[in-house]
């Protein structure tokens, strides 16, 4: 594996350019997986019991969906959207006709932010904006190595990082957007999953039907591209 370590530091001294000194220039994903899990490009690195967790699926794919950081479930088994609001995710997938196993999932941030409570559970924290920033750099890395078609941004925190902080879900979601200069793909913004999980049992069905869409209209764009 390439040394990503920052000139002059070591691997314990965290970086204050976020993670660019660690992306290995050229690298695969395998490579820029194996380099991401000694990263150190922001305090998240310093949290006790986590670990980096990459994205995982196909390396040709023409659709990814970034999220925001992996969960506690995520980080004990080191994959992303592996728990409830991946088996939800997998579920709205299916019903808007996408084969998870054909696209790339990920996170923009890839540890846990975490506090603790009382008792041994950890609690999800959003990331900062600092700490999203830091991290861009491995998302850019695994865009540009995939280069697909179509980016769905899975809630605030992935769209904050691929369109800046003025990014709102609200405002965005169900459209195409164009992505970052100089790439080919297309954005489309949605919900993350577990802000379906959140919502009132009365609504869920409507809130889950509005989040398929969003995933059909990513279905639908990249059909329209193959013909």
């Amino acid at each position: 594996m390439t040394d990503s370590s920052p000139a002059g530091t070591g691997t314990g001294t965290r970086s204050g350019s976020g993670a660019a000194p660690f992306v290995p220039p050229g690298a695969d994903l395998a490579g820029l997986a194996a380099a991401a899990a000694s990263c150190r490009g922001c305090d998240l690195a310093d949290l006790p019991d986590t670990r980096t967790v990459f994205g995982e699926g196909n390396p040709h794919a023409r659709l990814v969906l970034v999220g925001e950081q992996p969960g506690d479930i995520e980080d004990q088994r080191g994959r992303p959207f592996v728990g409830p609001a991946g088996k939800l995710l997998d579920r709205a997938l299916a019903d808007a006709g996408i084969d998870r196993a054909e696209a790339y999932v990920t996170n923009a941030v890839k540890h846990f932010r975490y506090r603790r409570s009382d008792g041994p559970r950890r609690i999800h924290q959003t990331p900062d904006a600092r700490q999203i920033t830091a991290c861009r750099p491995w998302l850019a890395a695994e865009l540009n190595r995939i280069r697909p078609l179509v980016v769905v941004l899975l809630g605030a925190t992935a769209g904050q990082a691929l369109l800046g902080p003025s990014f709102r879900v609200t405002k965005m979601r169900g459209r195409l957007l164009p992505g970052p200069p100089g790439s080919e793909a297309q954005l489309i913004a949605t919900l993350h999953p577990s802000a379906v999980l959140r919502v009132d049992p009365v609504t869920r069905d409507e809130v889950y039907a509005g989040f398929v869409r969003d995933l059909q209209l990513a279905e639908r764009t990249l059909a329209g591209m193959s013909t």
